[in-house]
């Protein structure tokens, strides 16, 4: 997950017509879709506009059509504090449902957590972390995520190899080093939220297999609904969202897909693309 949501686990009328010069009831001034992002998170932003999460700003914005204008902030404790509740900018592309911080519109993916493991060897079709195959495994995880209870449940700490959570994205990648843990084979496997997952297994030196881990009976939830975070005190903001994200879902799940991100549906079955 983005590291905000690890540590907390657009539309306007066609009636206005060409770029949005009004505010709206909310009093907030929509001249530009102002985005609340990290700039050093591949896959989800950056400030080269790499990530999936800018490319998801850049469709809402011409939805809009109105310019996007970025306030930066590293996605740690503070993030919605400095940025969205400072007013410096107006949403959050991703925000898990339910985050106490924000306002969530309704979701525009959902995903879980997944295990990353080398073909061939047994373990593809593991769809949780309670499966006797992962007994004596060296797994790898990031540390303080909701799959380190689940593991700890299962007695399959004494040989995890954990990974820091926290971390400056512009010098260290914890994920990517998961990964080559993996296709080396310093490690068995590993568990990623899964739109990291998913991105970094598709780029790594071998083939990878990413499973999502939706069997979980124990410990907390690994499958989460994905939101655009906004303040509490502006209804028809959201109602203007929600109504683009209704309108653009095709297109958001599509570009969601290009970056490997695993996504389900209702039913735990991974939509196609």
């Amino acid at each position: 997950m983005p590291r905000l949501l690890l540590l907390a686990l657009a539309g306007l009328s066609a009636c206005c017509g060409g770029p949005a010069l009004a505010q709206t009831s909310d009093m907030v001034d929509r001249s530009q879709l102002r985005v609340c992002a990290d700039p050093a998170n591949i896959p989800f932003s950056n400030e080269k506009s790499e990530g999936f999460e800018n490319k998801i700003a850049d469709l809402l914005a011409k939805e809009l059509g109105v310019p996007v204008r970025y306030t930066w902030f590293p996605q740690v404790t503070g993030f919605v504090r400095n940025t969205l509740g400072a007013g410096r900018c107006d949403l959050v592309i991703g925000a898990a449902q339910g985050e106490e911080l924000m306002q969530n519109t309704n979701h525009y993916y959902r995903s879980s957590y997944v295990l990353v493991v080398r073909p061939g060897g047994g373990l593809e079709d593991v769809q949780g972390l309670d499966d006797p195959r992962l007994k004596d495994m060296a797994l790898g995880v990031i540390a303080g995520t909701p799959p380190a209870d689940i593991m700890a449940v299962n007695g399959l700490m004494a040989k995890a190899r954990p990974y820091a959570l926290v971390v400056d994205r512009r010098y260290e990648s914890p994920a990517e080093q998961m990964i080559g843990d993996i296709a080396s084979g310093a490690i068995d496997a590993g568990v990623l939220w899964g739109p990291i997952g998913g991105y970094y297994a598709g780029k790594a030196a071998v083939p990878l297999a990413v499973t999502p881990l939706v069997k979980e009976t124990k410990g907390p939830r690994m499958s989460y609904r994905i939101t655009l975070g906004l303040r509490r005190n502006e209804p028809e903001w959201k109602n203007q969202l929600n109504a683009l994200i209704a309108r653009k879902q095709n297109d958001i799940n599509a570009i969601l897909l290009s970056y490997g991100v695993p996504l389900l549906d209702e039913t735990d079955k991974l939509v196609a693309k």
